[in-house]
């Protein structure tokens, strides 16, 4: 059991981040909330961001000074590989898991472009989803299967879709709250 006054781990919890493609629409929502152990400790934080000059989408899950900094690292190797993220995520990655001090990193990302979806992790994972949705965080699978589900048996666009499926995560998840922030890639 984590132990609440552990500076080290302070318990913190609190993101779900979603990405849904769909007939040619990306969009990547994440929830607001962020919780310290059973208190919120904030409900509105924006965890999406818009990379690339619009290009790129990034949601994260995990610390938030450390998935800035990945964020950071992200947005200089999509300079480096412009138009070429799966090179920027895999580049991202192989220094996450080489570097002393981003191996301390404890985040993961969510990253999209008009044509892909990854999930980046400190491991070195660069996982592309079979079914063109993607989830991290705390209340990620309620929203993954939702969405899912959605996907395969409704005729709602990615962005409903998103939407809809956070609120069954919010629905379901106590770490997981419906202020979203929801960003578009138009394919």
């Amino acid at each position: 059991m984590t132990n609440p006054n552990d500076s080290t781990s302070p318990g913190w919890h609190g993101t779900t981040i979603l990405a849904v493609r769909k007939d040619g629409r990306t969009v990547i929502a994440g929830d607001g909330q962020v919780s310290m152990g059973p208190t919120i400790v904030k409900g509105a934080a924006r965890k999406v961001r818009t990379l690339a000059g619009g290009k790129v989408l990034a949601g994260f899950a995990g610390a938030t000074a450390d998935a800035f900094t990945l964020i950071e690292r992200l947005e200089a190797k999509l300079e480096q590989y412009p138009d070429q993220l799966a090179r920027a995520c895999v580049d991202l990655a192989k220094d996450w898991r080489t570097d002393r001090y981003l191996r301390r990193l404890e985040a993961m990302l969510l990253v999209a472009d008009r044509h892909s979806i990854f999930t980046v992790t400190g491991v070195g994972d660069v996982l592309e989803p079979e079914h063109g949705v993607a989830a991290v965080g705390s209340g990620g699978n309620f929203a993954l299967a939702a969405a899912r589900a959605l996907l395969d048996h409704s005729d709602m666009d990615a962005e409903t879709i998103a939407r809809r499926a956070m609120a069954i995560a919010a629905d379901i998840c106590v770490y997981t709250n419906g202020n979203l922030t929801v960003e578009t890639l138009e394919g």
